[in-house]
């Protein structure tokens, strides 16, 4: 019997555990190892926001599988407060520093996964890196922000994007008076200006002051700590907590030093098996590019759906299985308050960008029957190709109901149907949870209109 092949994975959270669970499914006898450096893994890093509204009251109710559970039930070795600090690409080694103790420990690999995330960006000005100002990334992060958020009056919030305006809303419920910034002229660019206006509206009417167009020259400190966020044109607003929440740029730094190619943003080129340009490294997660289905470009996509089925891609692979990622189409959803936001595929702009002929059409329909109780009004954008009707995105905003009305766009643009055939659908109705023309038809029917035309 041969020696058992070693499966190196750097990261233990969604990618990389992904990773290792299908590799070590497969492949029993593989000797896997999973090295993290903070002390939490398998977290649900999306439920971080609600964790510090403290909607989800204790942090382990975020923790989906432990360190001895992945050891004793899975087989798979996970050392947490472990730093990878250095790969060597020729020796098939990865030198690793035990940040408990500061040994600094060799480990030798058949395969190696990079999973390593993304970081937060900090802007590049004075007192970014206050005491009190906050990052939401890690469960470390989460803590930290909560905690400060128990001891404040006001928070103001950089960066207007998902994560800032969920983070917002938990904030705004906590009683905390909450301002945020947003350099843009709107909220949710790739939303229709439309819905972006609902967006802020909601906001508003939840006592969010929202401040567009609006770029932060500073935060203003005393003794250290964060005091006001100040603007370029002069404003000061005063806050115990801020909180970065700008977007994310991929952590890089090993695979950089171990000279693996770089893409897109700065991300980790890989195949559709998520191998990098050395066959025996993958990547995956939000450290690696994708490609993305519509355009057929590469891109750069940090989602937590992304993550998973890029880790169990890779995984498949080490384990002898055939497997390919066929890509993404940037789903994504959220919610503000009691206004419910999703979008897959490109946004008008994004679609004239690529060189498509795009038209859009939008429409509003109650999501259930229009005598029944209890409706909301619910607002579907399609864009499209004027030409040939190809779908190429969608974006609503609702109640609850429109993930999955984007959710069924989804799968139609994975499936390059027209809005002709989308018209054609059979979609269920009743009138509790549809109208007899669901708005996902009654948008279609509309965008049929204008192709050709």
């Amino acid at each position: 019997m041969g020696e058992k092949k070693r499966l190196v994975v750097i990261g233990g959270t969604a990618a990389g555990l992904s990773a290792a669970s299908k590799a070590k499914r497969l492949n029993p006898d593989l000797d896997c190892t999973v090295f993290e450096k903070t002390g939490y893994i398998s977290y649900g890093a999306c439920g971080l926001p609600y964790f510090v509204g403290d909607m989800i009251r204790e942090v382990d109710a975020l923790i989906s599988v432990s360190a001895s559970d992945m050891r004793e039930k899975r087989g798979i070795e996970v050392l947490m407060r472990h730093d990878v600090v250095s790969i060597d690409r020729a020796k098939k080694e990865v030198t690793v520093h035990n940040l408990e103790t500061g040994e600094r420990s060799v480990y030798g690999y058949d395969y190696l996964v990079i999973a390593t995330g993304a970081v937060p960006i900090r802007p590049d000005f004075e007192g970014a890196d206050a005491d009190g100002v906050c990052v939401l990334r890690t469960v470390e992060d989460g803590i930290l922000l909560k905690r400060r958020a128990q001891q404040s009056e006001s928070a103001c919030i950089i960066g207007g994007g998902f994560i800032g305006l969920e983070i917002s809303e938990q904030l705004a419920l906590l009683g905390l008076h909450v301002t945020v910034f947003e350099t843009l002229p709107r909220l949710l660019p790739f939303l229709p200006e439309a819905f972006s206006r609902i967006v802020a509206d909601e906001l508003a009417a939840h006592g969010i002051e929202v401040l567009l167009g609006t770029s932060v020259s500073r935060v203003a400190t005393e003794n250290g700590k964060a005091k006001a966020v100040c603007t370029a044109n002069g404003r000061s607003v005063p806050c115990d907590t801020a909180v970065l929440a700008v977007g994310v740029r991929p952590a890089v730094v090993l695979a950089k030093e171990a000279g693996l190619a770089l893409g897109v943003k700065g991300s980790i080129v890989v195949d559709a098996q998520q191998r990098t340009n050395d066959p025996a490294i993958f990547a995956c997660g939000d450290c690696a590019q994708t490609k993305h289905i519509v355009t057929g470009k590469a891109a750069y996509v940090p989602l937590g759906t992304v993550a998973n089925k890029t880790g169990r891609t890779a995984g498949s692979v080490i384990g002898g299985e055939k497997a390919s990622f066929p890509g993404v189409l940037g789903s994504m959803a959220t919610k503000v308050f009691n206004c419910f936001i999703a979008a897959t595929g490109l946004s008008f702009a994004d679609a004239k960008a690529f060189g498509f002929d795009a038209a859009e059409t939008a429409i509003e329909k109650s999501d259930k029957a229009s005598y029944y109780p209890g409706g909301t009004p619910c607002r579907i954008n399609l864009v499209y190709d004027r030409k040939s009707g190809r779908l190429l995105g969608a974006q609503g905003i609702g109640s609850e109901s429109i993930a999955g009305k984007i959710d069924t766009l989804a799968a139609c643009i994975s499936a390059e149907m027209t809005v002709m055939q989308v018209n054609d659908l059979d979609l269920v109705y009743t009138p509790s949870l549809a109208p007899v023309y669901d708005p996902v038809l009654i948008a279609a029917s509309q965008a049929v209109k204008h192709v050709g035309a």
